[in-house]
């Protein structure tokens, strides 16, 4: 796959979603900063390929210390695509849900996408999108179902929300 630059014009920081959360627009995707207290913060997803340095430079700008974590939503390339690069450069964990392993640990990549979902653009290109594998597995911790919390985020629950991917997609609520 050739080398492909994201412009600094496509990107464009979300200040305030919500109470402690902020947020990144890379192109057609997000990442999300959660506080969780005054001196931490998770990454929600990770991105486009040649994306870090965008995240990077956004969360050095909005934090004067690295996350103490990546949780993954999910396994799709717009989501995952920066997570090992920035868990090396931050040195930190990469949670997922254990569903999500296969296509996380190289062992398999993401299953042939239903351009039938949900109709629009997006759909009708996800045939061309990267389906891996991804080998994340070093700094991946992974999650079940029945997991409500994480330890870098006290104070929210985590939601096991199938629906948009074959196998499992993560969401958060306040507590």
């Amino acid at each position: 796959m050739a080398h492909t630059e994201i412009s600094t014009h496509s990107t464009v920081p979300i200040a305030s979603i919500a109470d402690g959360v902020s947020g990144l627009r890379i192109a057609f995707v997000n990442v999300f900063a959660v506080l969780a207290g005054e001196r931490s913060w998770t990454l929600i997803d990770a991105g486009l390929p040649y994306s870090a340095s965008h995240i990077r430079s956004w969360a050095e700008s909005n934090f004067a210390f690295p996350p103490a974590a990546i949780l993954l939503t999910h396994g799709h390339f717009d989501h995952v695509s920066a997570a090992a690069e920035l868990a090396d450069h931050w040195n930190i964990p990469i949670y997922a849900h254990e569903l999500e392993a296969p296509y996380l640990t190289g062992e398999k990549e993401y299953p042939k996408p239903d351009t039938r979902a949900s109709g629009g653009l997006m759909t009708l290109l996800s045939p061309i999108y990267p389906r891996g594998p991804v080998n994340l597995s070093s700094r991946l911790r992974l999650l079940s179902s029945s997991d409500r919390e994480i330890d870098p985020l006290p104070g929210w629950e985590v939601l096991h929300t199938p629906g948009h991917t074959p196998r499992a997609y993560f969401s958060l609520a306040p507590r």
